[in-house]
């Protein structure tokens, strides 16, 4: 993801608490995600684009290095 999940949270001026909290997702797997520190499972990309109010495409960017 490589930044472009915070930049995308950050668009929305959310938190990472506050999308963890409006996404169910835990806090410390965003802030990891944000620095391509993890892979993130298909459904909590989905959580966190539906959080975001974008699709799963989107959320991923064009370079989809999520490891999906």
């Amino acid at each position: 993801m490589n930044g472009h999940l915070k930049r995308i949270r950050e668009t929305r001026v959310l938190s990472r608490k506050d999308l963890a909290e409006k996404s169910d997702v835990d806090e410390s797997t965003i802030y990891r995600a944000e620095r391509g520190q993890t892979k993130l499972r298909p459904s909590t990309v989905r959580k966190l684009a539906q959080a975001l109010d974008v699709s799963p495409d989107e959320l991923i960017g064009e370079q989809g290095r999520l490891g999906l």
